[in-house]
């Protein structure tokens, strides 16, 4: 009797054992054959996170003489919407521009000349202050550029994480040779490519950490000086001599060489920097705009900016010259009669790009 009660529980025992193996092979496999998941069913694994204005390290260079005549311009537009993302750099104090700007406006203390030794300078702050930033990219702009972050934003998303990016325009359309010392008072000829700062320029984190043997503090002075070039031309020397990168060319950079003129209305909204807008001449502006014209618009040769010249060619109105803004009404067909198609097609295309009325 007890020998028949003991084999009745350990057979009980046995099948439980064989129910809990089952479950526990169906649970780690999702099917009782040999544990493996059924084709079809794994989730699939994240891409990379699509870059976001967040991520963009907007450095803009300038100098104190254009403290007022550019920077204005740009903190009342393109700025107004990247002020988290901009950072601009110049060579003297300023109380103004630290009231608007507080943190984002750095100092360099250098020198305020045009030379190669001080555009170096500035680059090389730039340069450490975005690795230290933690952000994924880095921009380059000068004070007259005028920046689309929708633009810019999906350039940058076209190119791999995976890969070092140099994007940007040439100037030329060949290579730039430099000499580049060796030993023994000896010197060899080099060339490269090379996005010109005038146009703007952007660099993934990935490449500009791997610029540091020769970016980093000033080291990168000393490139330009052993070179002799200055800074875009060191960018570039770095990338392709010293680390074997390439410049990705875009022609949706733009430097004050160009002017809007040579870019069609649709077009305007896909470029990343846009070149200053040249004044229109007066009796131009008056004869075929049929707009108000500010007394104060300046005639003749010079630069000055689209938004500059678009609001002062406005009618007043809640989208015009009086407000400060340049909407989508900003010149429209109802508003002091019809203005002419070129400077409307212009401010039907700024609209999104410059004013407070717009919107990333």
């Amino acid at each position: 009797m007890q020998c028949r009660l003991l084999r009745g529980l350990a057979a009980a025992l046995l099948s439980l054992l064989c129910v809990w193996l089952l479950v526990l092979r169906f649970l780690s496999g999702g099917s009782p054959q040999g544990g493996q998941e059924a084709p079809g069913l794994s989730a699939p694994s994240p891409g990379p996170r699509p870059l976001q204005l967040p991520d963009v390290f907007i450095a803009v260079k300038t100098t104190r003489a254009f403290h007022r005549s550019r920077l204005e311009l740009l903190l009342d537009t393109w700025v107004s919407r990247t002020r988290r993302q901009t950072f601009v750099f110049t060579d003297s104090p300023d109380e103004g521009l630290r009231e608007r700007l507080g943190s984002h406006l750095v100092v360099t203390n250098c020198s305020t000349e045009h030379s190669h030794p001080a555009l170096s300078c500035k680059m090389a702050a730039e340069l450490d202050a975005f690795v230290t930033s933690g952000r994924r990219w880095f921009c380059h702009v000068d004070d007259d550029n005028y920046v689309n972050p929708r633009a810019l934003l999906q350039l940058l998303n076209s190119f791999p994480q995976s890969r070092d990016v140099y994007v940007g325009r040439p100037s030329l359309n060949r290579p730039i040779h430099a000499s580049e010392p060796q030993p023994h008072n000896r010197s060899r000829l080099v060339q490269f490519w090379f996005a010109t700062g005038g146009a703007g320029f952007c660099i993934n984190r990935r490449l500009a950490l791997k610029m540091a043997p020769w970016a980093s503090g000033s080291r990168f002075m000393d490139t330009s000086a052993l070179i002799r070039l200055p800074d875009d031309c060191t960018v570039g020397y770095i990338v392709e001599r010293k680390l074997g990168g390439r410049l990705q060319p875009s022609p949706l950079f733009h430097s004050h060489l160009e002017t809007l003129q040579l870019l069609g209305a649709a077009q305007l909204l896909e470029q990343v920097p846009l070149p200053p807008l040249p004044p229109l001449p007066r009796d131009a502006l008056v004869s075929t705009a049929g707009c108000a014209v500010s007394p104060e618009l300046p005639a003749g040769p010079g630069r000055h900016s689209p938004a500059r010249a678009l609001r002062e060619a406005a009618p007043a109105g809640p989208l015009g010259a009086e407000s400060g803004g340049l909407g989508a009404g900003g010149l429209g067909d109802g508003q002091r009669g019809s203005c002419g198609p070129r400077v409307a097609e212009l401010t039907r295309s700024w609209a999104g790009l410059g004013g407070p009325n717009s919107r990333v």
